[in-house]
């Protein structure tokens, strides 16, 4: 994994944003306004958006409208690691992505994607909201990067083509071609699954699936449900192999221009839109598996104890890559 040099981003950003305004300022009359342009790479019905809605809500209501959040979803603004670079470079203002997808910056921060940590999302939320997910992610602001919340994706399931068939056991995943994040613990953890990783960005992966050029993907069921990939992919597995935690960031350079009183209008608002988010996905992880049958899908329950037996030694695997003390924890 090729890791940025958060360093030399830093005294980039110091030097080409220190005559730079917070986001987009105008005039509304009644003083300077503060526009923050917040992307996402999937669609407007997708609970990352939807939460966001409210934190946009609660924001603009709470500063009088001095604070204004233009939402962009869909790819608009780019794919995941677009947004991220664009929250680095300071050309996006706010984003929310997968916690694995940070870790170009600082492989500690995807820590929370090994295979099989949780087995619930209140276990999930606890680990999140607690000290080693801190820890994981104290360098990010270096990159730029103000961690505001953490949104919940989800628990990533494998869906395959009709061409492949359902998957019922490990065996059923050897030579899959997949497609994953560019995350290197979803890689590494379909590599020990027996399967073929390839990474491609989420906003060509339908296409992608829809011409053949994968025989599977791996996503949390409201993403898969939410973006109609059951409209390019027939099988559903339910293996909860990774849980998914966002980041919902927002650019350091901003957050330090900002008052105190705006800071805390905004954590405020982080916060109501992340109960938001969670409550939305575990809504829906529940409820969306039946709407998938209805859409036509096979879904199958595989043995778990065999996936967690073939991915056994994935933290061993990454004992070079992230810091030990952090691996004993997770140990």
């Amino acid at each position: 994994m090729k890791i940025r040099n958060c360093t030399a981003i830093a005294f980039v950003l110091t030097a080409c944003l220190a005559t730079a305004g917070c986001g987009t300022s105008t005039d509304s009359g009644d003083g300077d306004t503060l526009v923050l342009k917040a992307g996402f790479s999937t669609v407007a019905s997708d609970p990352r958006v939807v939460a966001t809605e409210l934190f946009k809500e609660e924001v603009e209501t709470a500063t009088d409208g001095r604070i204004v959040i233009e939402i962009y979803p869909d790819g608009e603004l780019g794919a995941d690691s677009d947004l991220i670079s664009g929250i680095v470079n300071g050309d996006v203002d706010i984003t929310a992505s997968s916690a694995g997808n940070f870790a170009n910056y600082d492989a500690n921060v995807g820590i929370s994607a090994f295979p099989f940590l949780f087995d619930s999302f209140d276990e999930a939320w606890a680990f999140v909201d607690g000290d080693i997910e801190k820890e994981a992610e104290k360098n990010l602001a270096s990159c730029n990067i103000r961690v505001l919340g953490h949104y919940d994706n989800g628990f990533r399931c494998v869906t395959t083509s009709k061409d492949v068939g359902p998957v019922n056991s490990v065996d059923d995943m050897q030579g899959l071609i997949i497609r994953t994040p560019e995350n290197q613990i979803v890689m590494q953890t379909m590599q020990l699954l027996g399967a073929e990783p390839r990474v491609l960005d989420f906003t060509k992966l339908k296409d992608a699936l829809r011409n053949g050029e994968f025989d599977a993907q791996e996503n949390p069921i409201p993403v898969i449900y939410n973006n109609g990939l059951y409209e390019v992919q027939s099988n559903l597995a339910i293996t909860n192999h990774s849980y998914d935690v966002m980041l919902f960031v927002i650019r350091e350079d901003i957050w330090k221009k900002l008052s105190e009183e705006d800071k805390k209008i905004i954590l405020d608002a982080a916060a109501k839109a992340q109960v938001k988010d969670r409550e939305l996905v575990r809504t829906q992880t529940e409820e969306y598996i039946e709407k998938l049958e209805e859409e036509g899908m096979t879904v199958t329950y595989p043995d778990l104890e065999e996936f967690k037996a073939a991915t056994s030694n994935a933290v061993d695997v990454f004992a070079d890559t992230y810091d030990a003390k952090l691996l004993d924890k997770i140990r």
